[in-house]
């Protein structure tokens, strides 16, 4: 019975990283050269949900280097992989074995928002683009702002989604 849970979950991880992957070369909207609306990190939050923080991690990890494999859209940067990673545990850690709530994907949402699209995110800018980090951070903030109730928005209905299916595979 275990080993079909561990296939059950690395096929999960898999499909997750796939939809990851596929969402990260389709699912972008470029706003300026600081500025990108992206799709892809809901299945790595979705993966650090409902998969925990190791496989939320790789899975956003793996998302990063794949979608910049199959498709590059400027120089490689591992400080963005790192963010997917960090976006992942994230998650991980305000929903994995617990109920998936509204109030957890908003507080989850809010933290990824301000230390990862708004800190860390724009140092990475600021390193790759070579402008301050300041004007990075108040160029991006408009974006992230009003990217926080989409991105909840959009979570939470893909999430209560799969974990009714979760639900039914697991019976």
């Amino acid at each position: 019975m275990s080993k079909v849970k561990s296939i059950r979950v690395i096929t999960l991880a898999g499909l997750f990283t796939a939809l990851g992957t596929v969402l990260g070369l389709v699912g972008k909207i470029p706003i300026t050269s600081l500025i990108e609306i992206r799709f892809q990190s809901i299945p790595v939050k979705l993966a650090g949900a409902l998969l925990g923080p190791y496989l939320g991690g790789i899975v956003g990890a793996l998302t990063d280097i794949l979608a910049y494999l199959v498709k590059p859209t400027g120089p490689f940067f591992p400080g963005f992989t790192l963010s997917s990673l960090a976006t992942g545990v994230i998650f991980a850690f305000f929903l994995h074995g617990k109920k998936f709530a509204l109030p957890r994907v908003i507080a989850a949402e809010a933290v990824i928002t301000g230390a990862i699209g708004l800190c860390l995110n724009s140092f990475w800018l600021s390193l790759l683009y070579k402008t301050p980090f300041l004007v990075s951070v108040i160029s991006r903030a408009p974006k992230e702002l009003i990217m926080l109730p989409i991105n909840i928005a959009l979570v939470y209905g893909a999430g209560k989604a799969v974990s009714g299916v979760m639900g039914k595979i697991e019976q």
